[in-house]
């Protein structure tokens, strides 16, 4: 069985959205299908075709988020001590080779990856050639607008 590497962060994250999925949306859908099915013939009720749709997005959903916490390992990069190496967790500051703009990216599980907060996944092209690097070392990878390259200011485990 394959495990799927979340930071604490982010595993808390999916708990808290199986929760509210389970407790709140569950809830609410099917008073809304009750509420459907009591306005008669659901032929030609749209509004009992749309929650059921939503029942099964959300059914799904659940599923998708139990199966992914069961196989779960959850890394806490506070905890970590990989040397000054770049490790999945670590929060890397970088400096562009070409531009020489500096940016931090956090090594996350591709579920809460989000480039806006400079979290990057895992399984991104930058993020496996930054994996073993440590300060002073030159990351490079093939990005979809042609080579890239950064050097390795710092590396954090927060």
């Amino acid at each position: 069985m394959n495990t799927i590497p979340l930071t604490k962060r982010g595993a808390e994250l999916l708990r808290e959205e199986l929760h509210r999925l389970k407790t709140i949306e569950r809830p609410a859908v099917i008073q809304a299908i009750a509420e459907a099915r009591a306005q008669g013939d659901l032929s030609e009720n749209a509004e009992y075709d749309a929650a059921k749709d939503k029942q099964g997005f959300i059914e799904g959903r659940i599923l998708e988020l139990d199966s992914k916490l069961s196989m779960a390992q959850v890394i806490d990069p506070s905890s970590l001590d990989a040397g000054g190496r770049v490790v999945f967790g670590a929060t890397v500051v970088l400096s562009d080779e070409d531009s020489g703009n500096e940016v931090t990216y956090q090594i996350v599980g591709e579920d809460e990856a989000d480039l806006k907060t400079g979290r990057i996944s895992v399984s991104s092209p930058i993020a496996r050639a930054l994996i073993g690097k440590e300060a002073g070392d030159v990351a490079s990878y093939k990005a979809p607008g042609g080579d890239r390259a950064y050097e390795v200011l710092e590396v954090r485990y927060v």
